[in-house]
């Protein structure tokens, strides 16, 4: 069995820098979206990645995937959505299993009316906290890390 590599101070300040500004982050676009749009950071971005998408829809599978979300945590946010008009769900005709997600009018309207706010608070609690060099690293880094994670498929 293998020792245990226990974190030094500097990668411990990392880890818990990471973990705080995670959820502190997550909370507050979280807090901005809902008193703004009446929109769930998850909703948020299931509205951008349609939005983004070819005809404006995707496969329930394919936006779970992008979205690093549950099939059961994206089918719940979907049919809260679907439900306030945001989104439909249609049938996929070449394979009776596959449903795809579709943005209505509604729903784009709301996201483009969500949008100029989310960013302002993107920016405020970190884009312009950072400096470019920051901005750099935090890209290389994180991106990284999902990288890895995707290639190793969690």
């Amino acid at each position: 069995m293998a020792e245990t590599r226990w974190l030094d101070d500097r990668e411990m300040r990392a880890w818990n820098g990471f973990l705080a500004a995670s959820a502190l982050v997550n909370r507050r676009l979280d807090q901005q979206l809902k008193d703004d749009s009446g929109l769930s950071h998850p909703q948020y971005e299931i509205l951008v990645r349609l939005a983004a998408a070819p005809g404006r829809e995707l496969r329930m599978t394919e936006l779970a995937n992008g979205l690093i979300n549950s099939k059961s945590g994206l089918t719940y946010q979907v049919t809260q959505m679907e439900k306030a008009g945001l989104v439909r769900r249609r049938s996929c005709p070449s394979d009776v299993r596959g449903v795809f997600a579709v943005l209505t009018e509604a729903g784009l309207a709301r996201l483009e009316a969500a949008a100029p706010g989310h960013v302002a608070t993107v920016r405020e609690v970190l884009v312009d906290v950072l400096t470019p060099a920051q901005l750099d690293a935090l890209a290389a880094g994180l991106g990284e890390v999902s990288r890895r994670l995707r290639e190793q498929g969690a």
